[in-house]
């Protein structure tokens, strides 16, 4: 997030009390890992008292960037809560930094929406961007919009096949880096798959404070997809999926390019305070 927008939130959530905070969290009005994370940590600049604390954690369950956030200021608050507002603010420049030259010159895949894929994808000045409108929500419009300055195709998602065959690479975001697998938007895997079987490389790129062991998957309201549908008609509106690690090329993050399992590794070293 650059200086402009960081202080725009920060003033934004002035105004607002703990509970209207949370209630944006909750609702979905608050988007987007690092904006959810700063969002959770201002909360509990107002109200910290172990309920407090626990309901703000409680609010997103697949959102690791939060908990993690929360655990290390928590630790010691009047040290910590700027340490992690400054990490928060500045890794996603520090991503696309690591990141751009990888994609430099390239066509390049991804899915749903990533503050961070945008931000490596506009610095690599790529040749063009496929992307996908991921239903029900059609968070790829917003990548689209984003990227407008770049070629961008923009396909329904079950086009996702032809895309990537157009694609030289593909990258995407992240809401979860798990021991086992990455969580991202519902999709993902199928993707990779895709990708996999055309010999493309997959990378996938976030702070490294979304490391985790597990995640519940969020399902959420069925009527998202379908309002009124049919009698007898269950409509399973589950939002993330998994993908293994060992499809994975490379995780990109503000501590460099490693592979799933040397990621975890450099995590645990540099913040063990956290995990």
């Amino acid at each position: 997030m650059g200086l402009k927008r960081f202080i725009y939130f920060g003033l934004f959530y002035e105004f607002m009390s703990f509970s209207k905070i949370c209630k944006n969290i909750k609702d979905l009005k608050i988007q987007g890992a690092q904006n959810v994370a700063i969002a959770g940590l201002k909360a509990i600049s107002l109200k910290n008292d172990k309920k407090s604390v626990k309901k703000v954690l409680g609010l997103r369950e697949t959102e690791p960037l939060l908990k993690n956030s929360i655990k290390f200021v928590m630790k010691d608050f009047d040290r910590n809560y700027k340490i992690a507002m400054d990490h928060l603010k500045s890794s996603r420049e520090k991503i696309a930094e690591i990141g751009y030259k990888k994609f430099k010159g390239k066509k390049v895949f991804t899915h749903c929406h990533s503050s961070t894929v945008v931000e490596i994808l506009k610095k690599a000045k790529v040749k063009r961007v496929f992307n996908t409108e991921t239903r029900p929500l059609y968070q790829g419009r917003k990548t689209a919009k984003d990227l407008k300055e770049a070629k961008v195709e923009h396909y329904v998602d079950s086009g996702g096949k032809i895309a990537l065959g157009r694609s030289d690479i593909m990258l995407i975001g992240c809401d979860g880096l798990c021991k086992k697998y990455v969580v991202n938007k519902i999709g993902s895997s199928m993707f990779v798959d895709i990708a996999k079987n055309l010999k493309k490389k997959v990378y996938v790129c976030g702070d490294s404070w979304k490391i985790c062991n597990e995640i519940k998957i969020e399902e959420r309201d069925g009527s998202e997809i379908w309002k009124n549908n049919l009698k007898n008609v269950t409509v399973k509106n589950i939002a993330f999926d998994k993908i293994d690690n060992g499809l994975v090329d490379g995780i990109i993050s503000e501590l460099g390019i490693y592979n799933p399992k040397k990621f975890m590794m450099e995590v645990r070293k540099k913040y063990p305070e956290i995990f």
